[in-house]
This record gives C-alpha cells, structure tokens and sequence, in this order.
C-alpha cells in the first residue's frame, strides 16, 4: 500500500544525501514523498559544498547521494513544496526529519511552527525518522506537557566527536561551517531527554559508511514509532528502517 512520507527542509543548506537516499529508497518502494518548505512553493536547495567536497574537494556526499539529488531536483514534489504552515500531521504516514550543518539550517531547526506541527506528529504516534542535526528539530518540539517530544525516547544524532572532527578540519578554511550552534548537537538532544542514558552514542567511526547494499558500518536507533541514525553514512540503513515501519 502507498504510504505518504512528508520530509521538510529549509530553502538551503539541508544534508544532500540524508534527503536524496531516504528520497530514492522510498519512492523506488511505491511510497509518496511531500516536500515542505517555510513558505512553499519553490524547490529548496542543497549544501552546494557537499556537491563539490568541503575542502580538496573531500568530506562531501558520495557520488551515488549526488546522483540521486540530481535526479530529485527533477522531481514535481520537490519543485512544489507545500509550506509548513499547509502541514496536516493526519494526512500523512510518516515524517522525516533530515540534517545538516551549515548557516541555512537555522531556519529549519529553529522554527517554532515547524516544532508545532513535529509535536502534533509525535502526538499521533505515527513513524518519525530523524538523522543527523534532524534530532535537534524533535528535542525542540514540545508537547502538551511542555516536555520535548522526544523525552521518553531512546536516541542517537551527531555524536559530539565526529562535530567536533569535522569543525577541527575544518575551520582553517570555513570557519564555524560545521558549529551549527555553540551547544553541541549531542548535548543538546541529550538535554531534552528524560535521562543521559536514553542517549546511544553508537560505535566509533569518522570514515566508514553504510550502503545501499552493506549495513555494516551503519547504526541506527529504532525504539518503537521512532527511528534516529548519527549522520549521512547511516542514511540507507535510517531509510530501510523506516520503510520497514511503514
């Protein structure tokens, strides 16, 4: 049975393949995928250096990810973004949270309505993937008890050594381009949780990736309707867990 899976975004700067591999898994299995952006309307745009490579042309997406963007790019849903606002949580199966690093992020990550129509989600209880800075977006949504919506959950999301990598590396060049934030993501989702514990960081790595056909170096967290995946080298593994809820 189709299932529709809403994926918002900002109009820049979001993960290229944390959106185009859970993009192409799910439409290649026959579901229907809804983009929205703040205001809809226009197709919203990827971090142009994951496209190029972050410095001598390294630490960007892989050429399959970049593929596949390419071939989002065409798509209608992505051309046609509804707006957050538009946003009916009944209307659809799943929602999917992706990430990213760079300035345009904030205003995904900060949005307050995009935080009320994330707590709506979470109240229905329906499937909800969140990968990468994605986890922020939850750990900010509150529910009617005025706790995050992702309080009662076990999680995972940029782990603070892998942010802190990737920002040693490369700051020479561009600055605060992987500090998101001052607070780092690790500590802030684990702030939003009912105990420290509820946070998994995962095993270690800074290079291997998951994927499409070997899980080995991926990690996702699946705890009930929610699964959660550290950054872009868990996203097939994030994306077939998700279609296995759905």
């Amino acid at each position: 049975m189709t299932k529709r899976i809403l994926i918002p975004l900002p109009d820049a700067d979001f993960d290229t393949t944390e959106v185009a591999v859970p993009w192409k898994l799910f439409t290649e299995a026959g579901h229907s995928v809804v983009f929205a952006t703040e205001r809809g309307g226009a197709a919203p745009r990827t971090d142009s250096k994951l496209l190029t490579g972050v410095i001598f042309g390294q630490l960007g997406a892989e050429r399959e990810a970049k593929d596949f963007y390419g071939e989002l790019e065409e798509s209608v849903a992505f051309q046609n973004p509804i707006a957050w606002h538009e946003i009916d949580p009944g209307s659809f199966d799943a929602l999917v949270l992706p990430g990213g690093h760079a300035p345009g992020m904030k205003q995904y990550l900060a949005s307050p309505t995009l935080q009320a129509k994330v707590a709506a989600f979470a109240a229905l209880e329906l499937p909800i993937g969140a990968i990468c800075h994605g986890v922020l977006v939850l750990a900010r949504s509150k529910g009617a008890d005025g706790k995050s919506v992702l309080s009662g959950f076990r999680t995972t999301c940029l782990p603070k050594y892998m942010e802190r990598t990737a920002y040693f590396l490369t700051a020479w060049k561009h600055g605060k381009y992987y500090r998101t934030y001052p607070a780092y993501v690790e500590d802030e989702v684990t702030r939003a949780l009912s105990s420290p514990s509820q946070f998994v960081r995962g095993p270690f790595t800074l290079t291997a990736k998951g994927t499409r056909d070997d899980d080995t170096a991926a990690f996702v967290v699946d705890d009930r309707n929610y699964v959660s995946a550290r950054w872009p080298g868990d996203a097939y593994l994030f994306a077939k867990s998700m279609l296995a809820k759905l």
